[in-house]
């Protein structure tokens, strides 16, 4: 049989450690609701925390890889735009060059012609000196290549080679004084402006496929940070629908907690109806 005493309450005691212990619950239940997560620091979960601030980190440097990209594939664009513009004006030129070829056409219709070659000739070399972005050319000859970050620690770059598009160079051939007077030196420049032409797409492709490669790692990249992304809400992210209802629980067991420990409080009291 219980032994009742004024100086030691167990019924109390006990009904205390339950709502204490319903209190804490409450309370931690409420965090979880308030941040949207059940793991909000390290003393909720060690390991999974430690494992979701590793992968943020992870996310957070893709943002940089995938900048690194966004650059490159601006680089790029505008070195394509360039090499479309001059494979434009090359074209012209030949236009130019094989009229003036014509043995019937007047002095002056030449000279007209002519004037407009090298006016042509060397707006192409003004089109590749401004074709840079961020300080980078890749088509004046002034870059050997242009790189990205490609993972989130760095150890691995996407590379993408310059095409030099300057006149007297490799790919175009038509030195940056070529020009005519007669009909035949006009007709002596039809097969190199043929060649820069060809070569001029050639290296177009290139640069496409090289865009091309740039833009699918930076899709991959947004992929790959979402995944993660989603893998850390697993890890840390609270279930919202089931901690409300558990939060309705605890409040009513709270509730019924502290009336235990006032019934309990009360319980003391019968002692006085034995010294009536």
């Amino acid at each position: 049989m219980p032994v009742n005493s004024v100086n030691t309450n167990v019924g109390a005691m006990i009904a205390l450690q339950n709502l204490n212990k319903t209190n804490t619950d409450l309370q931690t239940t409420q965090n979880r609701i308030n941040t949207g997560l059940k793991v909000g620091s390290a003393k909720d979960d060690g390991a999974a925390f430690a494992i979701a601030q590793s992968q943020r980190s992870t996310v957070s440097s893709l943002d940089a890889v995938k900048d690194s990209l966004s650059r490159a594939t601006s680089v790029v664009d505008v070195a394509s735009s360039a090499g479309e513009s001059v494979s434009d004006m090359l074209t012209q030129l030949k236009e130019k060059a094989l009229a003036a070829s014509d043995t019937s056409l007047d002095s002056t219709s030449r000279s007209a012609l002519k004037a407009d070659f090298e006016s042509i000739r060397d707006q192409i070399t003004k089109t590749l000196t401004n074709a840079s972005f961020n300080g980078i050319n890749l088509v004046d000859g002034s870059q050997g290549s242009v790189t990205a970050l490609a993972n989130a620690d760095g150890s691995s770059v996407l590379t993408v080679a310059a095409q030099n598009l300057s006149l007297g160079g490799s790919i175009v051939t038509l030195a940056s004084n070529a020009s005519f007077s007669t009909a035949s030196s006009a007709g002596a420049l039809l097969s190199t402006l043929d060649s820069s032409i060809n070569s001029v797409s050639a290296a177009l492709a290139k640069l496409g496929t090289s865009s091309k490669a740039v833009d699918n790692h930076l899709e991959f990249v947004g992929k790959l940070q979402d995944s993660i992304t989603a893998g850390i809400g697993n890890l840390v992210d609270a279930d919202l629908a089931k901690e409300s209802a558990k939060l309705q629980a605890l409040q009513t067991k709270q509730q019924l907690g502290i009336q235990a420990l006032s019934i309990a409080n009360q319980s003391t009291s019968t002692v006085l109806s034995l010294f009536r």
